[in-house]
């Protein structure tokens, strides 16, 4: 009988050496295999090392987006239409209209005269000289005006005196001391404007807190007429010819400028048709007319108009029995203008013109209604000029030359 204690302990070392020296090949093995793979394939470290490289970029792009911070950037625009608003727009003020009110409407207002402004529009310095300078507007703007108070593009507020008015074209003329503008106003040529090109619109719309406000737009129609009832009586009175754009005019801009690219002013803004379904149709005075009309109010401080010396009537507005009853008109004539009275002394008075002859001709021109025979007259005629009139007397053609006078004459 015997003791294995040697045995015993030589069988528990064997294993663990055999498992050890495994674990030691294997690792060398991994190693080896390791070395062979990148000697063979010496590319792959740089593809593990651009792919390291691209993710440390992209971690520092993410990082350096976090951390971006604004930065203000100033541009420096100029463009045809700054340019020319840049040129014209000290030469537009503003013009309010004040009017004496009675004692009752005085009370908590804190004018302390009994003043009001009751409107305000706009206006064109067109002239300085001999320390004046002088503005066109609209005659609606500053019609019943006790007095006049420009203000200056700069804010300056001067008072103005009214040198002339003029119903018929809805121009007016004001002065005020030139000492504090700068400016003066270009006039253009409104009769070379083409459709579709671009105009401007310079003006205080809604009053001074508004004041040289602009807007652009194109010029929508040349040689349009808008018919005016000028005394509120229902009856067409004139035709105003005018611009048609769609440049913004709103109330306040009355008596500004509409200019082109150049920046020169092509005309007076006048009106605009502001009903629901109507949107962008704004009318201006064309400078070339009214050139000559704001030289006679600056003069004169009126329009010296050519005058017949008669009163009219429309032969479309007398019944068709005293057309034929009264007047005797030839069959068929149903308009021309009947007069109604002849003042002692004037043309038609010596041309031998009556009561009751019915005018249908002007120098070869037919007229069928007081409103031709006005615009013929107004727009073709001075004071001094001679005319040819063709009329019918008791149904008889006659025809008479007067010598036109002024009309404030009369």
């Amino acid at each position: 009988m015997g003791y294995y204690d040697d045995n015993d302990e030589g069988r528990s070392q064997r294993p663990k050496g055999s498992k050890g020296g495994s674990f030691i090949s294997g690792l060398v093995g991994v190693i080896i295999g390791a070395l062979l793979v990148m000697i063979a394939f010496p590319s792959l470290g740089n593809v593990f090392n651009r792919s390291s490289d691209q993710q440390t970029a992209v971690e520092n792009a993410q990082n350096s987006q976090n951390n971006i911070t604004g930065k203000s950037v100033s541009l420096d625009v100029t463009t045809d239409v700054t340019k020319a608003v840049q040129k014209a727009e000290k030469a537009v003020v503003g013009i309010a209209n004040i009017q004496s009110q009675g004692f009752w409407s005085q009370q908590g207002q804190g004018q302390g005269k009994g003043e009001q402004e009751t409107g305000s529009g706009s206006g064109v310095i067109y002239k300085k000289e001999n320390g004046k300078a002088f503005i066109v507007t609209n005659n609606h703007v500053v019609e019943g005006a006790d007095q006049l108070e420009v203000t200056l593009s700069n804010g300056k507020k001067l008072s103005a005196r009214l040198l002339g008015s003029d119903v018929w074209t809805d121009l007016a003329v004001v002065e005020v001391d030139g000492k504090d503008v700068s400016t003066v106003a270009q006039f253009g040529d409104s009769d070379k404007l083409k459709l579709g090109e671009p105009v401007i619109a310079i003006g205080n719309p809604l009053g001074e807190n508004f004041a040289g406000s602009v807007t652009q737009g194109i010029v929508s129609g040349v040689n349009r007429t808008v018919p005016m009832d000028l005394n509120n009586d229902g009856l067409e009175d004139w035709e105003a010819e005018v611009l048609q754009t769609d440049a913004a005019i709103n109330p306040g801009n009355s008596g500004g400028a509409l200019v082109n690219v150049s920046g020169q002013v092509v005309g007076i803004n006048s009106m605009k048709i502001a009903q629901e379904a109507v949107e962008g149709i704004g009318f201006s005075i064309p400078i070339k007319s009214a050139e000559p009309v704001i030289n006679d109010l600056e003069k004169y401080g009126k329009i010296r108009r050519p005058a017949m010396g008669v009163t009219l009537q429309n032969v479309s507005d007398v019944p068709a029995y005293h057309q034929q009853e009264t007047l005797r008109l030839p069959k068929g004539v149903t308009q021309g203008i009947m007069i109604e009275s002849v003042s002692p002394g004037s043309p038609a008075a010596e041309a031998g013109m009556q009561e009751m002859d019915v005018i249908f001709e002007l120098d070869g021109h037919k007229v069928n209604d007081i409103l031709e025979l006005r615009k013929y007259l107004y727009n073709n005629k001075k004071p001094g000029d001679s005319m040819k009139v063709k009329y019918y007397r008791q149904g008889k053609e006659k025809e008479a030359t007067l010598k036109l006078t002024n009309e404030s004459r009369l």
